[in-house]
């Protein structure tokens, strides 16, 4: 669910665009189908611990992955990418952005334009150059030194 979480992220921020700019909200609308059978490795699925607070003394409702799976299918891959984004304004208007179903039905089939499945299984992107980490930073300033 967290490398699933993590890239639905990045489309939300737009963080592959040549255009990126982390003040400037250029992200895309993102329909993930089939969140229902999203699932956890380990014994993440009886550990992990689900926690809210209703504002009221002492009524904080505590659940594992399993229960919450079952009343809110796709709640849990909605918090897993709420927490991936950036804390700040432009948090909730990129998370509108992104469109859940449980199942493969879905209003939308006519408006996607590009899937995200096929581009990550054909290799026509590569993972370093969409996440534009810190070890892709550092081979960028490894070809521009041995260049000079």
């Amino acid at each position: 669910m967290g490398k699933l979480a993590q890239r639905i992220a990045l489309a939300l921020r737009g963080k592959y665009k040549p255009t990126y700019h982390p003040t400037v909200d250029s992200g895309d609308y993102v329909v993930v189908i089939n969140a229902r059978n999203v699932d956890l490795t380990g014994n993440k699925k009886t550990d992990k611990p689900y926690r809210w607070h209703s504002g009221y003394i002492g009524h904080v409702t505590n659940t594992t992955f399993d229960k919450f799976k079952e009343r809110h299918p796709t709640a849990p891959l909605k918090k897993a990418v709420y927490g991936m984004l950036p804390k700040n304004n432009l948090r909730k208007v990129q998370m509108n952005r992104l469109l859940l179903f449980p199942d493969a039905e879905h209003p939308y089939e006519q408006n996607i334009m590009k899937n995200y499945e096929t581009v990550w299984e054909a290799g026509l992107v590569e993972e370093n150059q969409v996440l534009g980490g810190k070890e892709n930073d550092k081979e960028q300033q490894k070809t521009k030194k041995s260049s000079e």
